[in-house]
């Protein structure tokens, strides 16, 4: 009898799913050690020295088990660019630079279910097309208004009138749940003026909520932009996050970082992130490209192509395609590779892809919405050797998750590996992780994603990508 009961425990099977002796890194505890993890529907309910029973048990020995990488800033809620996403270790994927508005519109495309969490904040841009025109232009996929970034919107001041709109509805938009507000600033650069900007970081301040900014862009290495953020911040108390730093600072990246280390020291909550890639994508109208952008980006027309076919510009193709394709995406090569990883380098700045929208594999886009963290891990962790391995988990999953849980808790049990905490997570081969995609053969898989789990379910397994699987869900920050 004893025999029996004995048996019948060691068959019980307490947990749906157990990764069993991987090397389980977790940023905030400080935990690098072999473990087995116990999952029990969406949460880790167990992290043992011991072997645990699951319904199924995956084998991680040689692997490491780290926290779901979330990427703060993208822009391709589509099937098509999550399926990379998971496969370069995404398992949250958030538009907070542009965002949307109302927050109920994102993620159209994932109605049929989406394998990665995802979110938006709450977009500026799309609130002062509403205000200004009456036009619904919900988010950057959304093409029913003809808006680009040449259109009227983008470049007419408001009125007190629209002010006080765009007050109302960027309020709004924090109480349906957007996670925080998206500051297109650089593409607004003739319309918002100081009155608009201010209320823009009030509205934020009163909500508690960052504001995620493009800053506006000066010649290679001006830090102004910067500044005028950070002060901003200083005076009213406002979170902020400023995107794609190497792109914003170019030259200046050394004295960028150092601005903002001291404003933190000044106590300014702000934050910063960058793509691992040495160009920036955008439309051929964006509003820089209105402006001395040669001189802006130290480069001319040869070092720009059009991000569908991969040509190079020349002056007569350049003028025609502004005109005849202001929705157009381009790419332009205007980083160095010292700058890309001064930036990965740096202490407390955050890993992002800033992806374009894949919705076809007939249109290209630019690698980082499909390589970034791998080429991260292969690259500058394994290869150069430019940062440890726990530090780079921690800018691709603890950091994110803790710039975003103050205005949407459920970050809160996002970025770590310990009990009670989401079962988001991501098992990849230290020893052959790396990007595949190039500029002009972007759809390529990372290489040494074993593993993706969302919410507790597999969306990778042994490398492959699971169609069906689709267990993400839309996160939203506090609601009033």
């Amino acid at each position: 009898m004893l025999m029996l009961l004995s048996l019948l425990a060691c068959s019980a099977t307490p947990y749906d799913l157990v990764l069993s002796g991987g090397r389980v890194i977790d940023p905030e505890s400080g935990l690098d050690d072999i473990r087995s993890i116990g999952i029990r529907d969406d949460r880790i309910i167990k992290i043992s020295e011991q072997v645990l029973h699951g319904k199924v048990t995956i084998d991680a020995s040689g692997l490491v088990v780290a926290p779901g990488f979330i990427d703060l800033h993208t822009h391709s809620p589509t099937p098509l660019g999550f399926r990379y996403q998971a496969l370069d270790g995404v398992t949250t994927s958030m538009e907070l630079e542009a965002g949307a508005y109302p927050i109920s519109e994102f993620g159209q495309l994932l109605k049929q279910g989406s394998p990665l969490n995802y979110g938006a904040s709450t977009g500026h841009a799309m609130i002062r097309v509403k205000a200004k025109s009456g036009k619904e232009y919900t988010n950057a996929l959304d093409t029913r208004a003809g808006i680009t970034f040449s259109s009227p919107e983008f470049s007419e001041p408001a009125s007190q009138k629209e002010l006080f709109e765009i007050n109302r509805l960027l309020e709004d938009g924090l109480r349906q749940g957007g996670l925080g507000i998206g500051l297109l600033l650089d593409y607004l650069s003739e319309a918002v003026d100081a009155r608009e900007l201010r209320v823009v970081f009030e509205v934020a301040a009163k909500h508690d909520a960052p504001v995620f900014v493009h800053i506006r862009r000066g010649l290679s290495g001006e830090t102004a932009g910067l500044i005028e953020v950070i002060e901003l911040a200083k005076i009213t108390g406002t979170a902020i996050h400023v995107c794609h730093l190497s792109h914003s600072a170019m030259k200046g990246i050394y004295e960028f970082l150092d601005i903002i280390q001291q404003a933190r020291a000044d106590g300014v909550d702000v934050s910063s992130e960058v793509l691992p890639y040495n160009a920036g994508t955008t439309t051929i109208a964006a509003a820089v490209f209105g402006r001395d952008w040669q001189s802006i980006f130290d480069i001319t027309y040869e070092d720009i192509e059009w991000a569908a076919t991969g040509e190079r510009f020349n002056k007569s193709m350049w003028e025609e395609y502004r005109e005849k394709h202001p929705s157009g995406m381009v790419i332009h090569h205007y980083l160095t590779e010292e700058w890309t990883q001064a930036a990965v380098a740096a202490e407390g700045i955050m890993v992002v892809t800033d992806g374009t929208p894949a919705i076809t594999k007939s249109v290209l886009i630019p690698p980082q919405g499909v390589g970034s963290f791998s080429k991260v891990l292969g690259r500058y962790v394994r290869e150069a050797r430019i940062l440890d391995l726990p530090t780079a988990l921690a800018k691709m999953s603890l950091l994110p998750a803790q710039r975003l849980q103050k205005i949407a808790p459920v970050f809160a049990r996002k970025g770590r590996l310990q009990q009670g905490a989401d079962a988001d997570i991501t098992v990849f081969d230290p020893a052959t992780i790396i990007d595949n995609a190039t500029y002009l053969n972007p759809y390529q898989a990372s290489t040494g994603v074993v593993h993706v789990l969302v919410n507790g379910k597999l969306i990778v397994q042994d490398g492959i990508f699971i169609e069906e699987s689709k267990p993400g869900r839309l996160l939203t920050g506090r609601t009033r």
